[in-house]
């Protein structure tokens, strides 16, 4: 892709760490302020469908969804108008700023986008005891807490794979967690549109709403700003669908692969090109060897939130 066309720099391209798949960076030039993302093409998950994703994305922003001008998409790279704001920490967020995330997420569901492709189903793996082995055998930090909790990786893998999912299915961002969110003067602005797509939208709500409602782990959850966003879906025209564990099935098979992913990416011991840092892989693995168990076994607790 050809940066060019943004105008002159006045500056080098600079770095914005954090990223969990792909790497940021932010060039500043006479014509304004960009962020132009470098897309991991070396170990994608799933195929990444560029111009759909950036279809989607242009119809979003005419209609007036808070985010980022999306400016263009090429096969390695995104760039989006920079955007200034605040980032919102990994903690409960207001009752308001959750209301305002359920009205935007109706929006989102009415646009009415043409989306030739069904919903990614990434089969899940249950080669958990072959990976501890490999861990133990190349002596990673965290192997001894994966090998404790195998049983309980295939268990969450059987879950996500015989889960109910009631439908409907909708075309959706599938990924509003605080780390692709900003706040400017206390509303919300949604970055990082990547892993669009159809999905479940119990699972869409469930893992939205658990993700702004909770800190870092699972011991303080506010009931009442998981429901301010599915009243803010509501007041936005949207129809909740039935409760049960497939509003969360979602959340959890993502994080599944996720950890996964990463998982291998530990193993092969090479920092990559693209993609997360090697040391943001290993931290990634321990949150999951974590906290997706603490998850799974709160579920009978977290369908109480559900109306």
């Amino acid at each position: 892709m050809d940066l060019s066309r943004l105008g002159a720099p006045i500056g080098p391209m600079v770095r914005v760490h954090g990223g969990f798949a792909n790497r940021m960076y932010r060039l500043d030039t006479d014509q304004g302020s960009f962020a132009v993302k470098e897309l991991n093409l070396v170990d994608r998950r799933w195929a990444y469908r560029v111009q759909d994703v950036f279809r989607f994305e242009r119809a979003a922003f005419a209609a007036g969804i808070p985010m980022p001008e999306p400016i263009s998409a090429g096969r390695h790279r995104l760039v989006h108008r920079w955007v200034e704001g605040e980032a919102v920490p990994e903690a409960p967020v207001s009752a308001a700023y959750a209301f305002q995330i359920g009205e935007i997420l109706a929006r989102i569901h009415a646009l009415d986008v043409a989306w030739a492709h069904g919903a990614v189903e990434e089969p899940t793996a249950r080669d958990w005891p072959e990976l501890a082995a490999r861990a133990a055998a190349t002596g990673q930090p965290w192997a001894d807490e994966l090998a404790s909790q195998v049983q309980t990786f295939l268990a969450i893998a059987r879950f996500v794979d015989t889960c109910e999912r009631p439908g409907p299915v909708v075309l959706t961002h599938q990924d509003i967690r605080p780390w692709n969110l900003l706040a400017r003067q206390g509303r919300p602005v949604v970055l990082d549109w990547e892993l669009s797509g159809m999905l479940d939208l119990a699972g869409e709500l469930g893992s939205t709403a658990l993700s702004l409602a909770k800190g870092p782990g699972f011991d303080d959850i506010r009931p009442a700003v998981f429901r301010s966003v599915l009243d803010g879906y509501v007041a936005g025209g949207g129809a909740l669908p039935p409760p049960g564990p497939s509003w969360f099935v979602y959340m959890i098979g993502g994080w599944l692969g996720h950890t996964r992913w990463n998982i291998l990416r530990c193993l092969a011991g090479v920092e990559a090109s693209t993609g997360p840092d090697l040391g943001l892989s290993h931290e990634s693995v321990r949150d999951g060897l974590r906290g997706l168990p603490d998850l799974f076994g709160r579920l009978p607790e977290l369908q109480v939130l559900l109306p």
